[in-house]
């Protein structure tokens, strides 16, 4: 089983800036997918960045320039660096780790962290 605790969200001004942080109970090193994912009230869940265990990186066309999600495998952490947001990007905020095994794929989740930004 695998825990995430997400941190970092809060109330920010248009144009400002958030980190978001997810700790996993494992290692990361035997996670093979983490992404971060937002809902918005109303609106379904959306993948918004993510980063594979091989270091390769994906963004929503949305945060591309601006969101830039990162691995710190000492820590067993996986980070979503936020600029310049704008208040479309308010939203709940999870992380998602996949594990592939013979058994197949085991998906986590995180609690959510809420982001606001004001305008």
């Amino acid at each position: 089983q695998v825990q995430l605790v997400e941190s970092g969200g809060g109330l920010v001004q248009a144009g400002g800036s958030l980190r978001l942080s997810c700790v996993a109970s494992v290692s990361i090193f035997s996670i093979n997918f983490v992404g971060w994912y937002r809902q918005a009230p109303g609106k379904q869940r959306e993948l918004v960045a993510s980063i594979t265990s091989g270091g390769g990186t994906n963004y929503a066309d949305s945060v591309k320039g601006r969101f830039t999600i990162s691995r710190d495998n000492a820590k067993n952490t996986v980070a979503l660096q936020m600029n310049s947001l704008k208040p479309e990007d308010t939203a709940v905020y999870y992380c998602n780790a996949k594990i592939y095994s013979t058994g197949g794929p085991h998906d986590y989740w995180g609690q959510g962290t809420q982001v606001i930004v004001s305008s």
